[in-house]
């Protein structure tokens, strides 16, 4: 709800970052963990410097703030993903993306839900992504992610009764600062890229922050347990 705190993991840039604003203009105190701070930290805005790999840290850091703040919005976008051809994963990576993209979510919802349930209100939104539908070289990355679904539609029954909604967001290619670096606008695989979006273009960071927010919103209440991509139609071939 506006004038509550929310918690925004991997807030300090892109799609975080973009959530981290919108949350701010709609009247949100905002909680962001993250590895890095954010270029400037705006008014409404708390960071805590957290390594969200490590469990121990994530615990102790949800622990703290959840005795301090009234969380009742959470939002998991922060991820980590190594691109490797089957034959090419090994376990060290299998093992950093299962800690960040699913361990930490389960982590942080576990942390927040005591005060969500006190107040039979909370918001829960995760971050999966259109890879989970299959993309070459992220047999694991796309792997956590269809996970972070299932996980997110088991915590949409077991809190169903309490006032409390979890959904998730499949965002397609976003024009990211990361993912410009990775893909230049003059690359042939960038071109391809963008050639296969049916809107024509790639989506931008704030696109998929109202998407999120409309999860977070408190009128939202009867929708829970959902999956909806932002991904600007990329998604529809891959799934009809």
């Amino acid at each position: 709800m506006k004038g509550t705190t929310a918690l925004v993991t991997g807030g300090s840039r892109g799609i975080g970052r973009a959530v981290v604003e919108r949350l701010l203009n709609d009247g949100y105190e905002v909680l962001n963990f993250s590895r890095t701070a954010p270029k400037q930290l705006l008014p409404g805005e708390i960071f805590e410097s957290v390594d969200l790999g490590d469990a121990k840290r994530t615990r102790e850091a949800i622990g703290d703030w959840a005795a301090k703040k009234q969380i009742l919005s959470l939002v998991n976008n922060a991820a980590m993903i190594h691109v490797a051809k089957i034959q090419d994963v090994t376990t060290e990576q299998i093992e950093e993306m299962v800690a960040l993209n699913m361990v930490a979510p389960l982590l942080l919802m576990q942390g927040v839900l005591p005060a969500m349930r006190a107040n039979k209100y909370g918001r829960i939104v995760n971050l999966s992504s259109r890879a989970m539908l299959g993309k070459d070289g992220r047999t694991v990355y796309g792997g956590t992610k269809a996970g972070l679904v299932g996980m997110t539609r088991t915590w949409a029954l077991e809190t169903a009764t309490q006032g409390i909604t979890v959904n998730a967001i499949a965002p397609g290619p976003i024009a990211t600062d990361l993912f410009l670096d990775s893909n230049p606008p003059d690359l042939p695989q960038t071109k391809k890229i963008m050639a296969s979006v049916p809107v024509g273009r790639f989506g931008a960071p704030d696109e998929v922050a109202h998407a999120i927010c409309m999860f977070l919103d408190p009128k939202a209440g009867y929708i829970t347990g959902q999956l909806l991509y932002v991904c600007g139609g990329l998604s529809v071939g891959l799934t009809g």
